[in-house]
């Protein structure tokens, strides 16, 4: 998909009435317009990327990637203190919905409970991966 078709990309340049609930030079987050929990937000990079396939073994990718954790933490400790359980990952293709990078941000319980199945690992077929998960496998070698 090209960028310029991309609703995420178009989101990213306030070409829609997204609210969004933080941005900065490298990401913004909004909220999931189907949500699947109590809190359900998006973190997506500002930058056209497809999928969590396309990124590496660098320190842009790791830092990029942490940065998206680190701000979905902040909003769901900030809007869901009272969470029980928190969930961070992202969907592995060909289970992703949309081809730009996004981090789902939970604030469970899941709402209705069967969407827990929708961010559950299915080992080698992907499925979901947990955000630490993915930041194992994209961390740099030094």
């Amino acid at each position: 998909m090209a960028a310029s078709s991309c609703i995420f990309c178009q989101i990213a340049r306030s070409s829609t009435s997204t609210i969004l609930l933080h941005q900065d030079h490298k990401v913004i987050a909004f909220q999931d317009i189907n949500p699947s929990a109590f809190r359900h937000y998006l973190v997506i990079p500002i930058e056209h990327i497809p999928t969590v396939n396309d990124l590496h073994k660098r320190s842009e990718d790791y830092t990029l990637v942490s940065h998206m954790l680190n701000v979905g933490q902040t909003l769901l400790q900030r809007d869901a203190p009272q969470a029980k359980e928190y969930r961070f990952g992202f969907h592995q293709p060909p289970f992703n919905s949309i081809d730009h990078l996004h981090l789902h941000c939970l604030a469970l319980p899941f709402i209705p409970r069967w969407r827990e199945l929708k961010y559950s690992s299915l080992g080698p077929l992907g499925g979901f991966v947990e955000a630490g998960m993915l930041l194992e496998r994209i961390k740099p070698s030094f």
